[in-house]
């Protein structure tokens, strides 16, 4: 495993699985998020989807890597570049409850985020989330073209390396 995709819904566990991986394994990871949103000097924006696909290539070429995020259309590359698709199918009721403690945590200043913890994000998590219930069956199909690599978890501690 040497370029490790981990894919999920909001709230599934896939910033804590990629650390732990990162620890392990000795590889970099990054959120995929901070592709799409990039983060500069004179604050934050959306890079298009062709800067996201010019950003993962050159991560590709840099050698081994996890990515972890939401299925995007400008990620579709990576399900071609990893070695590893690790799909987090995490109950949805487990993933309800993480997007409102997350919400809270972050409020108290207890947890760190890319982006402003409002109510307005919060109603947005939760409609993510919805959403992908609602195109499962769009996203399953595309997983079952990569089978060959795809490992699919219930949650984020269920994989031993």
């Amino acid at each position: 495993m040497n370029k490790i995709l981990i894919i999920g819904s909001v709230a599934s566990g896939k910033t804590t699985l990629a650390r732990r991986l990162s620890e392990q394994l000795h590889i970099p990871w990054l959120e995929l998020d901070t592709i799409v949103h990039h983060q500069t000097s004179t604050g934050r924006y959306k890079r298009t989807e062709e800067e996201q696909i010019e950003v993962l290539l050159e991560i590709n070429r840099n050698g081994p890597w996890i990515l972890e995020g939401t299925d995007r259309e400008s990620y579709q590359c990576l399900y071609q570049m990893a070695d590893t698709i690790i799909f987090l199918d995490t109950p949805l009721w487990k993933r309800r409850i993480r997007i409102l403690t997350r919400f809270l945590k972050q409020n108290l200043g207890i947890e760190k985020c890319h982006y402003k913890p409002d109510r307005t994000m919060l109603m947005m998590m939760y409609k993510w989330t919805e959403d992908f219930e609602r195109n499962r069956s769009h996203f399953e199909a595309k997983l079952t073209r990569h089978s060959e690599k795809l490992i699919r978890l219930r949650d984020n501690d269920s994989l031993n390396i």
